[in-house]
């Protein structure tokens, strides 16, 4: 490499790191000012993604918003949305980078909950109740989210209008979330499904099939058995060779 290709190299390196630098979004930047309130030490990171409705917008304290991240409240820039703020970012927190929060309504999201890239929460989507209509042209609906503290969504999560996560909860990578989860669980699938709880007395457990009832995890339980007590073990299916033969007599 010559020495102009690395000059030019290394002064382009250092411009990016400076843009990056002043360009990121703090409580004391001049952008910072537009937001509902943006809590001491939080950052939302340089190039930024779709910023609008910031007035309807809060983010709380050491909370780290990644790049290309867009976070917006309502339809589109300058819309009086009423007197409450509509997208609630807990302490803490770390976005990561190009997720999407897009709130019309009610989106919380707690303390200390971790996302990886390529999130998406909203609460509101199309609907199709006119068949003729494009389901682009018809009014959307809207549902509050929420999203409690200590939780982590895997890359690629979706969460939709509607959806109500416990506090430390797992959502896994690329899972299409609608619907209530109580605190504890860990969510996969598409649609999504709790596949792991945890209980107190066996620790992390899967949901018995068919029931309520769960039944220990033995992959993540070390020592732990497939058997079965007596008591809860099926009864044996007769075996072929058990049964009477019965001879049949001519024309029988």
């Amino acid at each position: 490499m010559s020495i102009v290709k690395r000059a030019v190299g290394r002064l382009l390196h250092r411009g990016w790191a400076y843009a990056r630098e002043a360009g990121a979004v703090s409580p004391l930047s001049p952008a910072g000012y537009r937001f509902r309130r943006l809590g001491d030490g939080a950052c939302l990171s340089f190039p930024l993604g779709a910023i609008f409705g910031e007035a309807w917008i809060e983010i709380g304290d050491h909370t780290l918003v990644g790049e290309r991240v867009s976070i917006s409240a309502g339809m589109g820039p300058g819309v009086d949305l009423g007197p409450d703020s509509i997208v609630r970012i807990g302490r803490g927190c770390s976005i990561g980078r190009g997720s999407h929060i897009v709130g019309h309504q009610s989106i919380d999201i707690g303390e200390d909950v971790f996302t990886g890239p390529y999130v998406y929460i909203t609460d509101q989507n199309h609907v199709y109740d006119d068949p003729e209509m494009p389901i682009g042209r018809q009014w959307p609906r809207n549902n509050p989210v929420s999203i409690g503290s200590g939780s982590w969504l895997g890359t690629g999560a979706i969460i939709l209008p509607g959806t109500r996560i416990g506090r430390q909860s797992v959502v896994a990578g690329g899972a299409v979330v609608r619907g209530e989860f109580p605190d504890h669980s860990v969510i996969a699938g598409v649609p999504a499904k709790i596949v792991r709880r945890y209980d107190p007395d066996e620790g992390w457990t899967a949901p018995r099939p068919g029931g309520t009832a769960a039944i220990p995890d033995t992959a993540a339980v070390p020592g732990a058995t497939e058997r079965l007590d007596e008591a809860e073990r099926p009864e044996e299916a007769e075996r072929p060779d058990d049964r009477p033969v019965r001879h049949l007599a001519p024309h029988e």
